[in-house]
C-alpha cells in the first residue's frame, strides 16, 4: 500500500503530454478479441486498470504479448472459455464490455456483475435491454449475467439513457448480428467514437457514431487491425485545473482541444487563460480565479469524471459555487475530505455549496475513489504544509506515473510507502 505526500503551495509550470484515454482503451481491448486475426494497439495508458484487463482477456485463452508499456499485440483466435469471472470485474467495472465482445463473435457470454469505483448505481438494465432486442436470451444467476443466442438479428433498439456503457456493448455485440441495427439516444462520448472508428478498422459497418443515433449495419467476421488510441480528455482536464488551482503556467500536449471544450469554457468563466493549439492547450492563472456553477452532463456537456477536480479548484476561489451531480449519487464523498483541508463546503441532495476561502492547510486525506483521488492531489497542491493522499490505487487505476508527471511540472510530491514512516520524515526534511 502506497500514499503520495505533497508540500503545497509551489505553481505549476512546464509541460506534459497525455497518455491514451482509460476509457476508450478498456473497450477497445475488449473488441480486439472479436477476430481471430491479431491486433496491435498503441497509445495505451499504462495503468492498473489495463493491466487487469489484459490478465482477464489472457484468462480466457486469447494470446496477449505486451510489445512495451503503451502498445500491445492481441489474438483471439484459442479463446476457450466464454466467462470472465469476479475476480476481474470487481476490480474493473469495463470488464463487462467483455460480454458484448464474446456474445458477438460466439453467441454466448458469461460475465460476473461488475465492480469498480463506489460512485453509485450504474445498473446493466440497459445492457441486457440491448442483447435481448438482438434475440439474446440473459439471464442473472450466481452473481454472473448468462447471455446465448442460437443467432443475433439487426433491430431498432432506443435506450432509456444514453449509456456509454450499454451504447459500446450493444454496438460491439451487433457488428457481427444479421442485418441492420439502430440504436437511438446512444452515448455520443469521444470514447464511443474511438471505438467505433476501432470496429471499423476491423471490418465492421458503424455509422453515426458520435451522434445520438448509431447504424451498424452486420458483417460476417472481422479482421486483424492496427489502431493508435485517442488522447485521455480526463487525465488532460485534470492538469487544466491543477494548473489553474496553483496559479500555474502549463502546456498540455497530445490532447484533442474539440474533447476539452465543456472544461476550458468553465476554465475561461472564473478567469483562466486557455490557448488552443492543433494538439496542444496552454492553461495559465495568476490572480484569484472567480466562481461558476456547473452540472454534470452526457457529453458534450461537462463530464461527471471532472466534478471533482473541479470542485477541488474552486474550493479557493472568490465567491459561491455550486457543484451539481447528475449522473451518479455517491460522487460527492470527496466532500468531507476537503473539508478536513479547511474547505467550506457541504452536500445539500445532490450538489455541492461551496464558498470559497483564501486558502487551504495540508492534512491526512483518503482518496474514496478514481477521480476524487485525483482532486485531493490538486487540493494538496494548494494547500500550505503537508498534504498525504491514501488510497492512491484508486488514482492509479485512472493516471500513469501520476506523481512522475506532477513532479515533471514542479509539483514538491512523492510517492512512498505507507508503512514507511521514516520516508516521510526524510522527505519533509528535504523539502523544509
Amino acid at each position: 500500500m502506497e500514499q503520495y505526500i505533497i508540500k503545497g503551495g509551489k505553481a505549476l509550470h512546464g509541460e506534459v503530454s497525455i497518455g491514451g484515454a482509460k476509457n476508450a482503451a478498456l473497450g477497445i481491448l475488449s473488441a480486439a478479441i472479436m477476430t481471430d486475426e491479431t491486433v496491435t494497439v498503441e497509445n495505451l495508458p499504462d495503468i492498473s486498470d489495463i493491466k487487469v484487463m489484459l490478465q482477464a482477456i489472457e484468462e480466457i485463452g486469447a494470446k496477449v504479448d505486451r510489445i512495451n508499456e503503451h502498445s500491445v499485440r492481441i489474438n483471439g483466435s484459442k479463446i476457450d472459455s466464454m466467462s470472465i469471472d469476479y475476480e476481474f470485474i470487481r476490480k474493473i467495472r469495463a470488464s463487462y464490455y467483455l460480454l458484448g465482445a464474446l456474445l458477438g463473435k460466439y453467441k454466448k457470454a458469461q460475465v460476473a456483475l461488475p465492480g469498480g469505483c463506489n460512485i453509485g448505481s450504474r445498473p446493466i438494465d440497459q445492457h441486457i435491454k440491448g442483447f435481448e432486442a438482438l434475440g439474446a436470451s440473459v439471464k442473472i444467476e450466481h452473481g454472473m449475467i448468462q447471455a446465448e443466442a442460437k443467432e443475433l438479428k439487426g433491430t431498432h433498439i432506443y435506450l432509456d439513457i444514453a449509456s456509454v456503457g450499454a451504447t459500446i456493448n450493444i454496438m460491439m455485440a451487433a457488428c457481427l448480428a444479421d442485418g441492420v441495427t439502430i440504436i437511438e439516444n446512444s452515448a455520443k462520448e469521444p470514447h464511443v467514437v474511438d471505438v467505433a472508428n476501432f470496429l471499423n478498422s476491423m471490418g465492421a459497418s458503424i455509422k453515426g457514431a458520435g451522434t445520438d443515433v448509431i447504424r451498424i449495419k452486420g458483417v460476417k467476421s472481422l479482421s486483424g487491425s492496427e489502431y493508435a488510441i485517442i488522447p485521455d480528455q480526463i487525465e488532460a482536464g485534470t492538469f487544466m485545473f491543477a494548473a489553474a488551482a496553483t496559479k500555474g503556467d502549463v502546456l498540455i500536449k497530445n490532447v484533442i482541444p474539440k474533447h476539452l471544450e465543456a472544461i476550458t469554457a468553465k476554465l475561461i468563466e472564473i478567469g483562466v487563460s486557455v490557448e488552443e493549439y492543433d494538439d496542444a492547450v496552454r492553461v495559465t492563472a495568476s490572480d484569484r480565479l472567480g466562481h461558476t456553477n456547473i452540472k454534470t452532463l452526457p457529453y458534450p456537456g461537462f463530464p461527471t469524471d471532472m466534478q471533482p477536480q473541479m470542485a477541488a479548484t474552486l474550493v479557493t476561489s472568490e465567491g459561491t459555487s455550486i457543484v451539481t451531480e447528475t449522473m451518479f449519487e455517491n460522487r460527492l464523498k470527496y466532500v468531507d475530505e476537503l473539508a478536513r483541508m479547511g474547505a467550506s463546503i457541504k452536500v445539500e441532495g445532490n450538489s455541492a455549496i461551496i464558498v470559497g476561502v483564501s486558502g487551504l492547510t495540508g492534512a491526512i486525506v483518503s482518496a474514496p475513489d478514481l477521480r476524487a483521488g485525483a482532486a485531493l492531489v490538486i487540493a494538496g497542491l494548494v494547500a500550505e504544509g503537508f498534504t498525504i493522499v491514501e488510497q492512491v490505487e484508486f488514482i492509479e487505476r485512472g493516471y500513469e506515473h501520476f506523481e512522475r508527471k506532477m513532479q515533471g511540472l514542479g509539483a514538491t510530491m512523492a510517492k512512498i510507502d505507507i508503512e514507511d514512516e521514516k520516508a516521510v520524515q526524510k522527505f519533509k526534511l528535504k523539502v523544509s
